[in-house]
């Protein structure tokens, strides 16, 4: 008899040995894994026994942190531990605010939050200075960003600003000494009794008279080159604006203007001057070419351009040679 045929096991008992097999390896697996559960071991030594024993860990005498941990558990463990603690957040409690004396131009830091200020406005007053700025009166710390007015209101009494941060100028400024003035840019006016020549054809003159500036100046300049000079104190009248009250510090104490040849002049040559217009200029070329020149500005009445207000106010300046 052959070794083989002693092993040899028929197709039907090879499944009944499979199935004895199968059976055997379970049960060594369970009585493996039932080995390793210990009853004894308390929540702290296995996490799943502390999760299954929600009521034990719930009853026990703990911080809250460690109910919150168990009721997660008891849900049904599927959101996993939510671990929080139930302590109440510490509130920071306002700091008191203080009034004293203080100088903006050297108070610490300190001293500026305890008048009230919050953090990022002492953080400005330090930049503030650092670039070099100076409060050198109250109403300078007014300026400060987010200072509402009734902070100001309340801190203005206890504001000190110290002497040695005033400008300097103050230190010279004593009422013995007379006032320097820029006589070029602020020239000293006339008196009342004074006066002055309308012809003199200087700005800086023209000036001196209190209530003319610069403006008016260079106005009552202009006019008098395009007139040919003034013949009365009454054409400043004939500038648009000029202030009445000036007019009694002028005087004419030459009267020198320049001739306006009515006979010899162009139409735009004519027309140039204040007293003429377009249409008596045209009327006087007109005028010369057809009767020859002019020997008098009476032969010009019969024109409709001429009235005997427009031929006074012209005759001063018109000659015929």
């Amino acid at each position: 008899m052959r070794i083989g045929d002693l092993l040899y096991v028929n197709r039907h008992d090879r499944r009944i040995l499979l199935v004895i097999l199968t059976v055997a390896a379970v049960a060594l697996g369970g009585f493996f894994f039932a080995g390793d559960y210990d009853e004894t071991a308390s929540p702290k030594e296995s996490g799943l026994s502390g999760i299954a024993r929600t009521g034990e860990t719930a009853e026990t005498p703990g911080t809250a942190e460690t109910a919150e941990i168990s009721g997660t558990a008891g849900a049904g463990g599927c959101r996993g531990f939510s671990k929080t603690t139930s302590s109440t957040p510490s509130s920071s409690s306002s700091r008191p605010i203080e009034r004293f004396p203080f100088d903006p131009n050297t108070a610490d830091s300190m001293q500026l939050l305890r008048l009230g200020l919050q953090p990022w406005q002492v953080h400005n007053i330090y930049k503030y200075r650092a670039a070099g700025g100076v409060y050198s009166k109250k109403t300078d710390f007014a300026r400060l960003y987010g200072l509402t007015a009734k902070q100001y209101q309340e801190l203005e009494p206890y504001i000190r600003i110290s002497a040695d941060y005033q400008p300097a100028a103050r230190l010279f400024a004593t009422d013995d000494k007379p006032v320097m003035r820029d006589t070029l840019r602020f020239p000293v006016k006339i008196r009342d009794n004074e006066t002055i020549d309308l012809n003199a054809n200087d700005t800086s003159v023209y000036r001196k008279v209190p209530g003319i500036g610069s403006y008016f100046a260079r106005r009552i300049a202009d006019y008098g080159q395009r007139l040919g000079g003034y013949v009365s104190t009454d054409q400043l009248d004939e500038i648009d604006g000029f202030p009445q009250e000036a007019k009694r510090f002028f005087a004419l104490t030459g009267t020198k203007v320049r001739p306006l040849n009515i006979n010899s002049l162009s139409l735009n040559e004519l027309r140039r001057h204040p007293y003429l217009n377009y249409y008596q200029a045209r009327a006087i070329v007109d005028y010369r070419r057809q009767h020859g020149p002019l020997k008098s500005l009476r032969e010009l009445a019969l024109l409709p351009d001429f009235s005997d207000e427009a031929i006074q106010r012209l005759e001063p300046y018109v000659c015929y040679e």
